[in-house]
């Protein structure tokens, strides 16, 4: 058996990551840009070897706006892979209204992380440090290009809320707050 042919054996699932994903099946790059324009970024190589690495199919799918069970299934369709009826997840769609603890907070500071992107760079460090800092009732803002769900996840997972409106197709602002503010 061919080094390559043991890898080709991935079952694509909600949990892999775009870059196993990718490296195992490089012909499914341009049915992840046709299904979403906004994994065209996959593209810039710095991009690839980060986010890439780390974000998964259900956050891509979350990312791209898309269902998750289409995603999934499309992938697998295209590769040969059997179609599978129940893949739930969360729905990209629905963002909620705005929480009190955004109107009642004090936005402190914005990032606007879309040249960032544009260039390649991942603003994960810099918005980390900033949020660690926030006080009681300040809102930090970050701005980007597509619902940056690798980052949310992350933030939530070290104890911060998090909340996304949706501007334009090319425009989300994230508000981010420590745990102990207004609910």
């Amino acid at each position: 058996m061919k080094e390559n042919e043991g890898s080709r054996k991935l079952v694509i699932t909600p949990y892999t990551k775009i870059g196993t994903l990718l490296d195992t099946f490089p012909e499914l790059e341009e049915l992840l840009t046709e299904m979403a324009p906004a994994f065209s970024k996959l593209q810039n190589p710095l991009l690839r070897k980060t986010i890439a690495k780390i974000a998964t199919l259900r956050q891509a799918a979350e990312i791209g706006n898309i269902s998750l069970g289409e995603l999934i299934n499309r992938l697998r369709c295209a590769i040969g892979q059997e179609i599978e009826e129940n893949i739930t997840g969360k729905n990209a769609a629905s963002f909620s209204e705005k929480p009190d603890w955004i109107t009642g907070g004090k936005i402190i500071d914005t990032l606007d992380a879309r040249p960032m992107l544009a260039d390649g760079e991942h603003p994960v460090q810099l918005v980390m440090s900033k949020i660690a800092g926030l006080c009681e009732d300040e809102v930090y803002c970050l701005i980007t290009p597509f619902k940056p769900v690798p980052l949310i996840e992350t933030a939530e997972k070290k104890g911060f809320r998090s909340w996304t409106e949706k501007i334009s197709e090319q425009e989300f602002h994230t508000y981010f707050s420590s745990s102990n503010n207004l609910s």
